[in-house]
């Protein structure tokens, strides 16, 4: 396997939002406005590290999903071709859903399995590269308190997160959605957390195109696995990460993920 499909369409909602803690510089203040968070400059798109992580796992093809609208995304990566990765463009036309994004890269992905992953997110290589060898469909979970303590995602915002159930042959057995109002979170420390980090086999085209809408009125993975593992006899083998996640949801993040990645240099 040695396709990935980066989602990169959503709406950016979060880093729109001013923050007076956060010290932006004007690059990073511009491309903050539109939302786009792969694009923010920590001396080089955040993009191009997420990129240089999939080459160093293997990765050769990628496909970034994007919006009509994200002709910045197009252009840099035209004129700035990567040397060990080869970039395809899939079009979602609206911003629907992880679910409905996942549809945008079916003709790339060619009935083969591939892994697909956020383009907010920063995901340990040793990770990536166990996905890639394992040989059948899997997704990658972590703990509350790695995610917290080797990451930069806060406890109140964990704390929202689905659950993941493993079963006793280390198989995925389902995700329990995200909490309501009426019904707080109270993940324990040890608890299992998606991080959107998936080994798909094509299967998972049909289902999404059957998927229900989620809570949110949106088409969403998660809801989408569980439709699979329900309905449709998809497997998928739980690998247990103990690394952190940089996660670039808001302006708040843009610093200390500068910081982690600051002896880092891309090679896409």
């Amino acid at each position: 396997m040695n396709k990935a499909v980066i989602l990169a369409r959503g709406l950016g909602t979060r880093m729109r939002q001013a923050d007076s803690t956060a010290h932006l510089d004007p690059a990073q203040q511009a491309i903050a406005e539109t939302g786009l968070k792969a694009m923010i400059p920590i001396g080089r798109p955040f993009l191009d590290y997420v990129l240089s992580g999939l080459a160093d796992a293997g990765y050769q093809e990628v496909c970034l999903v994007i919006g009509p609208e994200h002709t910045t995304v197009q252009n840099y990566y035209r004129n700035v071709a990567p040397r060990r990765v080869r970039i395809h463009f899939a079009i979602q036309a609206e911003p629907r859903g992880t679910a409905d994004a996942i549809l945008a890269a079916e003709k790339f992905v060619s009935g083969e399995e591939f892994l697909s992953i956020n383009s907010d997110n920063y995901y340990p290589t040793a990770v990536l590269r166990e996905l890639r060898a394992l040989g059948e469909p899997a997704m990658a979970l972590f703990d509350q308190l790695t995610l917290m303590t080797k990451g930069n995602i806060p406890e109140e915002k964990i704390r929202k997160f689905a659950i993941c159930e493993v079963d006793r042959e280390g198989y995925l057995r389902a995700i329990v959605e995200k909490p309501t109002s009426q019904a707080p979170a109270r993940n324990p420390a040890d608890a299992l957390i998606s991080m959107n980090c998936w080994r798909f086999p094509a299967k998972i085209f049909e289902v999404c195109r059957h998927t229900p809408l989620s809570p949110r009125g949106e088409y969403e993975l998660p809801v989408a696995v569980g439709e699979a593992i329900a309905h449709y006899g998809m497997r998928l083998r739980v690998v247990r990460c103990h690394e952190g996640v940089l996660d670039l949801s808001s302006r708040a993040d843009i610093a200390y993920v500068a910081e982690k990645l600051r002896s880092i240099t891309p090679n896409p």
